[in-house]
């Protein structure tokens, strides 16, 4: 009867009261007894084939093999009740948020809160929660994410003056125009700088300025995969965002009430700089600009100016179009083709701030039969610091360097 006492040892780790078993546990439980219950039987199957083993040997054997069976069966019947538990509660879960993984949770949430926008329902509380958003925020981090994109469209816009600017998110934005001040304001070297503090003050406050961007969306992108459907309106809202704040820097004719926001604008009055050619105009522009300024300054400029200085500096050979811009001009260049003139300074003072409120809506269009996932955020566009640029223009009467 010694084989009897491990037995006992396992019933106790087993079924003692208060124990709570994982499935795991029960797996492992379940192979050790079948293990045992295996040894037992092929012990009982030799002792009852040997005409020596006595009676009382084969009957503890029976019993021994009876009780592992007990067990075993019992241990079986709660594995196999937890494990249809466990699936039942996967099923249930199956095609909801908390069934997926972090990255598929936001796409989820966001296909979610685009169809449940388009097609006027609730945007359910767990997808609000899924990007980070509360009863104040109504989704604005809806616009900043990216995800991969599978779908076929045309070209989208970008803004690369946002790589160069600040851009921020934050309500009622007032900033000072210098990162830094000293007790005397003699510091500022730069007499266009102090005589600009002097004349406008030394914070600028942002406004809210509406914004309305539309995604056109197809029945077919509607009904597709969350990937297809979030890449194609996130895509779609920020190339319309992106487009809207080239348009407003660059604007030759601002419209109303955003004539502060562009550089080339009268009421900017960023101070302009001829040169004989545009590769005159930008060198004297650099010079003329601050030494702060003129240390982290970069320029922005349309790739035909570029195209049109490197041709008139190479005198018909190839060498220099293979150089980079910046060993050509000796400041970083970015390209953007709305820059009509060249627009060279420290860009960290260009500054475009949205308003955290943003809103979701739907719009039809009723001749094409496309829903429009439409966007309307506030935001502004500030040059903190107009002395901080140069405008670079091409005069015949510019004197010769």
């Amino acid at each position: 009867m010694k084989q009897n006492k491990p037995f006992l040892k396992l019933d106790i780790q087993f079924f003692g009261e208060g124990s709570k078993v994982t499935l795991f546990e029960l797996q492992q439980n379940l192979v050790t007894i079948g293990q045992q219950l295996q040894k037992t039987e092929q012990e009982l199957s030799k002792k009852a084939a040997d005409p020596a083993a006595t009676t009382e040997e084969i009957r503890a054997l029976q019993s021994s093999k009876e009780d592992l069976r007990m067990r075993y069966n019992i241990i079986e019947k709660q594995k196999n009740e937890m494990e249809a538990d466990i699936k039942e509660k996967l099923i249930s879960k199956e095609g909801t948020l908390d069934a997926l993984d972090p990255k598929e949770k936001i796409v989820k949430a966001k296909a979610d809160l685009i169809r449940a926008t388009i097609r006027n329902a609730s945007i359910a509380p767990d997808v609000r929660q899924a990007l980070g958003d509360d009863s104040t925020t109504n989704g604005n981090k809806f616009l900043p994410k990216t995800v991969s994109n599978d779908i076929i469209a045309e070209p989208y816009v970008k803004n690369p003056l946002r790589e160069i600017s600040m851009v921020t998110q934050i309500s009622n934005l007032e900033l000072p125009k210098l990162a830094y001040t000293l007790d005397d304001d003699g510091f500022i070297q730069d007499k266009e700088t102090a005589k600009e503090l002097e004349l406008t003050g030394s914070t600028v406050a942002f406004g809210r300025h509406k914004l309305k961007v539309f995604a056109g969306v197809s029945e077919t992108i509607l009904n597709g995969t969350d990937t297809n459907l979030v890449s194609h309106v996130e895509r779609a809202l920020q190339s319309g965002v992106a487009a809207k704040e080239k348009k407003v820097a660059f604007a030759t004719s601002p419209a109303s009430g955003e004539e502060h926001m562009s550089f080339y604008s009268t009421q900017n009055a960023i101070k302009k700089v001829a040169g004989k050619t545009k590769f005159e105009a930008i060198l004297l522009a650099l010079a003329d600009l601050a030494e702060d300024y003129r240390e982290n300054a970069t320029i922005v400029m349309s790739y035909l100016d570029y195209i049109s200085i490197i041709k008139d500096l190479s005198n018909g050979s190839t060498s220099l179009f293979g150089v980079q811009p910046e060993q050509v001009l000796g400041k970083p260049v970015v390209f953007i083709d709305a820059a009509k003139q060249p627009i060279v300074g420290d860009f960290s003072y260009s500054h475009f701030n949205y308003d955290i409120g943003i809103l979701y809506e739907r719009d039809k269009d009723v001749k094409t039969g496309i829903e429009n996932f439409v966007l309307t955020a506030w935001f502004d566009h500030r040059i903190k610091l107009h002395s901080a640029f140069r405008i670079a223009e091409v005069s015949s009467s510019a004197p010769t360097v």
